[in-house]
């Protein structure tokens, strides 16, 4: 299957070798924010990788020094869609990557943020370095974690903590995101890259039906969270799109200060 065509429109490298796809945010001159045709990208690549017979595992990375900052405020919307086409593109990309057949494997290089975050912890198994850091920071900028962060959080590191980190906006290292069990490995960032493909080649040369529908098994549980959670937590992001917070971190973001919230 030709995908030269995520990189042409959808600033996504796809990489296919020894039976892994890596997969690669490559808007690095913005720490590979996501805006709207990167979001368009990541709602099916997915779903084409699981169904090419030539990929047995995925692994997703970013360009440059970032993994994904999260959305990008400058081109993430897009006028013409309309307020149903608003709440959807949130709903397909969080059910295509828990839908994914193929295990994907992040190798968060980088920061991931926000949006960024979520895409990480949805993966099946994440390599992060130890000289990055991950949070989820939407309350930073007046809004709700709508994109999925109000899903994955709190069934990796349970309620109160995933609480405590997504209403602080926090960002932690590495080492602390693996020691209370948010991802599976903290490595040095020379290596990140080499341990995460090493993985996925392993699973993409084992019995692809097993782990295939061990994975799919699993997911059935994250699967059930999303139908509780997450209409309900994007359609609050979107109210709170609206409001005076969000607003005013939006120009403090512009002009470079820290923001003055009013709780309005």
């Amino acid at each position: 299957m030709d995908y030269t065509s995520y990189a042409d429109n959808n600033h996504l490298l796809v990489r296919i070798d020894n039976r892994v796809a890596v997969v690669t945010l490559n808007r690095p001159e913005v720490h590979n924010a996501v805006n709207h045709a990167v979001h368009v990208g990541l709602e099916s690549i997915f779903r084409d990788l699981a169904r090419d017979p030539g990929v047995g595992a995925i692994v997703i990375t970013g360009a440059g020094k970032s993994f994904c900052a999260g959305g990008d405020l400058k081109g993430y919307g897009n006028e013409d869609e309309r307020p149903i086409d608003q709440l959807r593109g949130t709903r397909y990309l969080v059910q295509e990557m828990i839908g994914c057949e193929a295990p994907i494997i992040a190798a968060v290089n980088g920061t991931a943020a926000g949006l960024g975050a979520t895409i990480a912890l949805l993966s099946d198994v994440i390599y992060m370095a130890d000289t990055a850091r991950i949070g989820d920071t939407h309350v930073k900028m007046g809004l709700v974690a709508g994109d999925g962060g109000a899903v994955i959080w709190p069934l990796l590191i349970g309620p109160h903590r995933a609480k405590e980190l997504l209403m602080s906006g926090k960002l932690v290292s590495g080492t602390e995101a693996a020691t209370m069990g948010l991802i599976n490995h903290c490595v040095p960032p020379e290596s990140l890259i080499d341990e995460a493909v090493a993985f996925a080649a392993e699973l993409a040369h084992g019995p692809i039906a097993a782990i295939r529908w061990t994975k799919m098994a699993i997911n059935q549980g994250i699967q059930h969270s999303i139908n509780t959670t997450l209409n309900f937590s994007v359609a609050a992001e979107h109210l709170s799109a609206h409001t005076e917070d969000m607003r005013e971190a939006a120009t403090a973001f512009i002009e470079k200060r820290k923001p003055k919230f009013t709780g309005k």
